[in-house]
């Protein structure tokens, strides 16, 4: 796997790495957060999902029709092939991880990677859902405060809103794909840090996350 520097800076909280991989004859990319100690993340993520302490972040693209039905072993190779070990969060994508969206608000930075050939709306009739795979849009959220449990959940609302109306206002009539992911990252409380309670649309915190993610989706989400 090969370490290419970003097309532009992504400073912060979230300095993302470019990998390239060779896999089955096709090149494909990755974006990688090495965030190391002192995190607490809630994702959706087929690894590493839930809530717990978490070092890095592997946003990978995989092939469109991807088949595997292992992707927490197969995101769990490259993130081994990547350098990182331990507990981490492994998502996954069909879209061209390059084309990411990255916006910064009041401390709150995002990283998105959209990709909107399989889309269309949350309550779809029955006979039109369609079987799991690979996430198309991917959204990783990093503060630098420290949140209660509940507020890591009312995050993950706030930027699953905020991600419908980039998409919207983008021009797409859809409120995404049928397999997203989110990522929300705070840090680990320390011995005199108070946790934030709330973090949905019009408290501070999740305010700030909400146009973070909406310029993030917004950006990478350009027809």
């Amino acid at each position: 796997m090969t370490i290419i520097p970003p097309p532009r800076p992504v400073a912060g909280l979230l300095p993302v790495q470019q990998l390239t991989r060779l896999e089955d004859g096709e090149r494909l990319h990755s974006l990688l957060w090495k965030a190391g100690d002192g995190w607490r993340m809630v994702s959706s993520a087929v690894l590493g999902g839930g809530i717990g302490e978490r070092s890095w972040v592997l946003n990978a693209q995989v092939p469109h029709g991807y088949r595997r039905t292992d992707p927490h072993r197969h995101l769990a190779e490259l993130a081994c092939e990547a350098g990182v070990c331990g507990p981490g969060v492994g998502l996954m994508t069909a879209a061209d991880v390059r084309a990411f969206g990255h916006a910064c608000d009041g401390g709150v930075e995002a990283v998105a990677t959209v990709g909107l050939g399989v889309r269309g709306w949350a309550a779809a009739p029955e006979d039109t859902v369609l079987a799991a795979a690979p996430g198309t849009i991917n959204v990783v959220v990093a503060l630098p405060v420290v949140l209660t449990d509940a507020a890591l959940v009312n995050a993950v609302a706030t930027a699953t809103e905020a991600k419908v109306q980039a998409l919207l206002d983008a021009g797409y009539d859809c409120s995404g794909t049928p397999t997203d992911a989110v990522c929300i990252a705070a840090r680990t409380p320390g011995t005199d840090d108070e946790a934030v309670p709330f973090a949905g649309p019009r408290s501070l915190w999740g305010g700030r996350v909400a146009r973070a993610v909406h310029r993030a989706v917004r950006t990478a989400a350009q027809p």
